[in-house]
């Protein structure tokens, strides 16, 4: 099941980033780059930080097939692709969801600080798109008005409290998990953001 959901966030990762680089008038092989960099970005950084080579999708090529198939549709289809962005939206927050405990787990298995294991899951989640953002020339959005980063700080917090309880950890995955994706649908439903520190 996870396998899938990661799958499923790598399109939706892949096609974003495609979205992006159309809209900077990129070449293909531009494209091809942002959506690469926007679905795996976050976990190479990952894997470079603790020392994990070589890094997961080049032990799986079933992840380079899957962003190439998924840019090459997204160019394709591109004139009918926003239809899509509701289904987009919501496989990107399983995603974070996912890829936040994904990237804890590593940490806690090369035995980190909470804090540390904290961020790695954040970094794993979210830096696919500061990545992509950097290359087009644009401030990050999860640096500026969306929570995104945010949740996934949350539901790392909510994992290591919920790991000091005796109950099964599958459970603790999935509440913590279930944080994370509700955080993120919460706050772009009622348009919560961080506030934002104006020169005065």
């Amino acid at each position: 099941m996870f396998y899938t959901i990661d799958i499923l966030g790598t399109i939706a990762f892949a096609i974003s980033g495609v979205l992006v680089a159309i809209n900077k008038k990129m070449d293909v092989f531009g494209i091809l780059i942002i959506a690469f960099v926007t679905a795996v970005g976050g976990g190479t950084l990952r894997d470079l930080m603790i020392g994990d080579t070589p890094v997961s999708w080049m032990k799986d090529i079933t992840y380079t097939y899957v962003i190439l198939a998924s840019a090459v549709f997204a160019i394709i289809f591109r004139s009918k692709i926003n239809y899509l962005r509701t289904s987009l939206f919501l496989f990107d927050t399983i995603g974070i969801g996912l890829y936040t405990l994904v990237g804890i787990e590593r940490g806690i298995q090369a035995e980190l600080h909470p804090i540390i294991c904290i961020a790695l899951g954040t970094i794993t989640a979210s830096f696919g798109g500061v990545i992509r953002d950097v290359l087009c020339n644009e401030i990050p959005v999860i640096f500026r008005k969306e929570i995104y980063a945010t949740a996934c700080i949350l539901g790392g917090i909510t994992y290591f409290l919920l790991s000091e309880i005796p109950i099964q950890d599958n459970i603790v995955f999935i509440i913590a998990g279930i944080v994370v994706i509700v955080t993120r649908l919460l706050a772009v439903k009622f348009k919560i953001a961080l506030p934002l520190i104006y020169k005065t």
